[in-house]
C-alpha cells in the first residue's frame, strides 16, 4: 500500500477514533467530528475494494474530487473560460443575440467587434454605396412545382425539424404557437404528428423518416391510409421525407427509452419505455428512381400538397443520380432541404457528428449546382438548415443558393435553452428537451411562444436590413459574389471566385471536366457513391 493510501486511511481513522473517545469521555459534541471521519474511512475502504475505477483504488477518497471536477467542467468552461466568440457549438455572442431578440430587447454591441477580421476563414457580406429601403413586409417563397396543386408560401426563416419526444409537449406547443403568431412554418421532425403540433393551429411541415412514425404498419413499413388521413389536416402545408440528418447521416434517429412514455409511444406507434432507433434506410424504396416515384406517390396521397425531401449531402454522384431519375420520370419534388453536418441532434455518436457528411456550405452549393446544371432549379426550392441563428446567417445561405432557411437550436434558445447539452439524458434543466413532467412544467408556454415569435420576426428583419445595406431589394438578387472569404491574411476571394458555378442546363449539354466523371457514373437505377 502506498504512502498516500496509508495517509488516506490513517488520518481519518485516527481522527474518527480520537473524536469518538472524546465524545464518550468529554462531550457529545465530538460526535460531529467522529461521524464524518468514520464516513470517510468507510468510503476509503469501499474505494480500495471496488474494481470498477482504478483511480479510486490508487487514490481512495481523493479520487472522488477528479469525478466531481469532471462533472462541473462544462459549466466552468461555458461561464468562466470561453470567450464571447469562440464557444461551441454556439458561441456566447450568438446565444446572447437570440436571447435578446426573443425578449424583445435591443441586440446591439458597443465599442466595435471583438473578432479578428484578418483571421483566415473570416467572411464578409458586401455593402453597397447605394443602400435600398428596408421592406416592411418580408417576402415569402412559393413552394410548389408544376405537379403541385396546393402550393404554400414559405417564410424566409422557419422552425427546423424537432420531434415531440425529443422535445417536451410544452416546447412543441410553444414553437407551434409562435409559428402561428408569426406566420412561419414548423417542421414536426420525424416523431409523428401529435396534438401539441395540431392544437395551437400553426402551419406544419410534416416530416416522415425511415421509421414512418405516425403512418406505419405493425411491422414498421409505410402505411398509405394513415399517411393520407393525417396529411389531410388543414395545418399540414407540406410533406417532407427525411433521407438523412446533418449530425448523424446514415444511422437514423435515436430516442432514448427514458423519453418514450405512453403518450409518445402512442403517437409513434412503438413500445413504451424502449429506445427507438429509426433504421438507417427506407423500406419504401431502394433506388433514386424509386425515391422520385415515392415522392410523387406522397404528393398524390396528400391531395397535391408540396412534397420534398431532406438530406445531409454526401456523394455528389448519388445526388446527380436522383436528378437523372427526376428527368427520366418527368416529375420532381417541390423542395429539398439541405441539412449541414454542423446541424444539431438530441443524441448521436461523436464520430458521426464530427466526421460524416458535408457542412452546409458545401452541401448547399452541391445541390444548387446540380439542380441548375440539370435544368431543374426553377421548379425546386431549396431550404438550408444547420447553425442558422442570425440575420447574417440567413443572408449568407440565401447568397449561396438557398431560397429559405430553417433553424432548430436557435429556436430552442428562444425557448430558454442554455446549451447545457443534456438533451439525451432526459434532464434538460429548462424543460425543453425532456419528458420529465416536473422539469417540463417549468416552461411557460405563453411566454415562450411570444419569444419564439419575436426572435423569428427580429431575425428576418435583421436579414432584410442587411440585404438593404447591400443594395438588394429581394432575396433572389443575392449571389455568391456578395459574400467574401478571407483565405489568408492577405487574400480575400468572393464565393463566385472560390467555387465553381454551373450554368442552367450545362450538365445536359456538356458537363465540365470537374463534373464529368460523376455525371457519367450517376445511375438512376441505384445508389452508388
Amino acid at each position: 500500500m502506498t504512502k498516500l493510501k496509508v495517509m488516506t486511511f490513517a488520518l481519518p481513522g485516527v481522527l474518527a477514533c480520537g473524536a469518538a473517545a472524546a465524545a464518550v469521555v468529554l462531550s457529545a459534541w465530538w460526535w460531529f467530528l467522529a461521524v464524518p471521519m468514520a464516513v470517510l474511512v468507510a468510503v476509503g475502504v469501499w474505494d480500495v475494494c471496488q474494481r470498477r475505477h482504478s483511480v479510486l483504488r490508487n487514490y481512495p477518497v481523493l479520487g472522488h474530487f477528479r469525478f466531481a471536477m469532471e462533472a462541473v467542467r462544462p459549466e466552468l468552461q461555458q461561464y468562466f473560460i470561453e470567450r464571447n466568440f469562440d464557444g461551441r457549438p454556439f458561441d456566447r455572442d450568438t446565444r446572447s443575440i437570440v436571447y435578446e431578440r426573443a425578449k424583445g430587447t435591443d441586440a446591439e454591441e458597443p465599442f466595435g467587434t471583438e473578432r479578428d477580421l484578418y483571421e483566415p476563414g473570416s467572411e464578409y457580406l458586401v455593402p453597397s454605396m447605394a443602400p435600398r429601403p428596408v421592406h416592411e413586409d418580408p417576402p415569402r417563397v412559393r413552394i410548389g412545382g408544376p405537379d403541385c396543386t396546393r402550393p404554400y408560401d414559405m417564410a424566409l426563416l422557419n422552425v427546423s425539424a424537432m420531434s415531440f419526444g425529443s422535445l417536451s409537449a410544452q416546447a412543441v406547443t410553444a414553437l407551434n404557437t409562435g409559428a402561428r403568431e408569426g406566420g412561419f412554418a414548423h417542421d414536426t421532425g420525424e416523431g409523428g404528428l401529435s396534438e401539441y403540433h395540431l392544437r395551437p393551429g400553426g402551419d406544419l411541415v410534416w416530416e416522415i423518416g425511415t421509421g414512418y412514425f405516425g403512418c406505419r404498419t405493425g411491422d414498421g413499413r409505410f402505411d398509405e391510409r394513415q399517411f393520407a388521413e393525417k396529411a389531410a389536416h388543414d395545418q399540414v402545408k407540406c410533406l417532407s421525407l427525411k433521407l438523412s440528418q446533418g449530425a448523424k447521416p446514415g444511422i437514423g434517429g435515436v430516442l432514448p427509452g427514458a423519453k418514450v412514455n405512453a403518450e409518445i409511444a402512442s403517437v409513434r406507434g412503438v413500445p413504451e419505455g424502449v429506445t427507438v432507433v429509426s433504421p438507417p434506410y427506407h423500406t419504401a424504396f431502394s433506388t433514386p428512381r424509386g425515391l422520385v416515384r415515392f415522392l410523387a406517390r406522397m404528393r398524390e396521397l396528400a391531395d397535391g400538397k408540396p412534397v420534398g425531401f431532406k438530406l445531409c449531402v454526401g456523394s455528389r454522384r448519388e445526388f446527380l443520380a436522383v436528378c437523372k431519375a427526376m428527368l427520366d420520370e418527368g416529375t420532381a419534388p417541390d423542395f429539398i432541404i439541405v441539412d449541414g453536418a454542423e446541424g444539431g441532434t438530441g443524441a448521436a455518436p461523436m464520430e458521426f457528428a464530427d466526421h460524416v457528411g458535408l457542412p452546409l456550405t458545401d452541401g448547399l452549393i452541391t445541390v444548387h449546382n446540380a439542380l441548375v446544371g440539370t435544368g431543374l432549379r426553377e421548379r425546386i426550392r431549396i431550404g438550408a438548415s444547420g447553425k442558422v441563428a442570425t440575420g447574417g446567417d440567413l443572408v449568407k445561405r440565401l447568397a449561396q443558393g438557398a431560397d429559405y432557411a430553417n433553424a432548430a437550436r436557435a429556436m430552442m434558445f428562444a425557448l430558454g435553452c442554455i446549451q447545457a447539452q443534456r438533451c439525451h439524458t432526459n434532464t434538460c434543466p429548462v424543460g425543453v428537451a425532456t419528458q420529465d413532467p416536473r422539469r417540463a412544467a417549468a416552461l411557460d408556454v405563453d411566454d415562450k411562444a411570444r419569444r419564439v415569435h419575436r426572435y423569428q420576426r427580429a431575425t428576418v428583419k435583421s436579414g432584410l436590413q442587411i440585404m438593404a445595406a447591400m443594395g438588394v431589394d429581394h432575396p433572389r438578387e443575392l449571389h455568391p459574389g456578395l459574400l467574401l472569404h478571407r483565405v489568408d491574411p492577405h487574400t480575400v476571394r468572393s464565393g463566385a471566385q472560390l467555387y465553381e458555378w454551373l450554368a442552367p442546363g450545362q450538365l445536359l449539354d456538356e458537363a465540365p471536366r470537374s463534373w464529368a466523371e460523376d455525371w457519367a457514373a450517376a445511375d438512376p437505377g441505384r445508389f452508388a457513391p
